[in-house]
C-alpha cells in the first residue's frame, strides 16, 4: 500500500504511463508500483523483458494494470498499433525498473530487441521523460562498464535514479538496491510535473 506523498498521486491521476520491467529479483517490487499507479487512475501500460517474466508473471501485471502486458515485439498487446509507435507518442512517462546491468548496456547501445528497449528507443526523450532505476549487485554497480553506461545514459537524455544501499539478494550489503516502490512513484510524479 502506498504511504508516500499524496500529492504525487494527484500529479499522476489520469496520466498515461508506461512501466518497463527488467529481469532482476527486484522485479517483484514493480507489482506495488503498478498497483499504486492503477489505483491513482493512471492508464498504465506494462512492458516486460523475457528475463523479467522469469521473476514475475505477465498475468500479475495484467491483473494489476487492467490491461494486456507487452511481452514480445512480435505479439502485440494492442492489435491496432502493431508498430508500437502510438504508445511511444502518447505515454507521458516511461519508468524502466529494475534496470539491470544488461538492460542498461542495451539501452545505451541502441538495441531494441524486446518491448522495453523498443519502446525506449521510440520515445523522444526531449519531450517524454524516461526514468531508469538501476538495480544490481554492488560489484556489478561499481564495474567500470556500468559507470560508463550510466554516464552515457544521462548524456543520451535518460534520467537515472540513484539506487539505494542495503541488503541484497546475493547476501551482501551495499549499493545497487532498487529504490522502494513509493520512491519510484514519487520520482515519476516529479518528472511528470516538470514536463508540464
Amino acid at each position: 500500500m502506498y504511504s508516500g506523498d499524496p500529492a504525487a498521486l494527484e500529479v499522476l491521476r489520469g496520466r498515461r504511463v508506461a512501466v518497463g520491467v527488467g529481469g532482476g529479483i527486484a522485479a517483484y517490487k514493480m507489482a506495488a508500483v503498478v498497483s499504486t499507479l492503477a489505483q491513482a487512475g493512471c492508464e498504465t501500460h506494462v512492458l516486460m523483458t523475457e528475463a523479467a517474466q522469469r521473476f514475475v508473471t505477465p498475468l500479475t501485471f495484467e491483473a494489476l494494470a487492467g490491461r494486456a502486458v507487452h511481452t514480445s515485439v512480435w505479439e502485440q498487446a494492442d492489435r491496432s498499433d502493431p508498430q508500437h509507435i502510438r504508445l511511444a507518442r502518447t505515454v507521458e512517462i516511461l519508468l524502466i525498473a529494475p534496470c539491470t546491468m544488461d538492460l542498461l548496456a542495451k539501452l545505451v547501445t541502441g538495441q531494441a530487441e524486446d518491448p522495453v528497449t523498443l519502446l525506449a528507443a521510440s520515445i523522444d526523450r526531449a519531450i517524454t521523460p524516461v526514468l531508469l532505476a538501476p538495480s544490481m549487485n554492488e560489484v556489478m554497480w561499481h564495474q567500470p562498464a556500468t559507470q560508463r553506461n550510466l554516464r552515457q545514459a544521462e548524456a543520451d537524455g535518460f534520467r537515472v535514479l540513484a539506487p539505494g544501499s542495503g541488503w541484497q539478494a546475493c547476501r551482501t550489503v551495499g549499493a545497487g538496491r532498487l529504490p522502494e516502490p513509493d520512491q519510484l512513484v514519487e520520482a515519476m510524479a516529479r518528472a511528470v510535473a516538470e514536463r508540464r
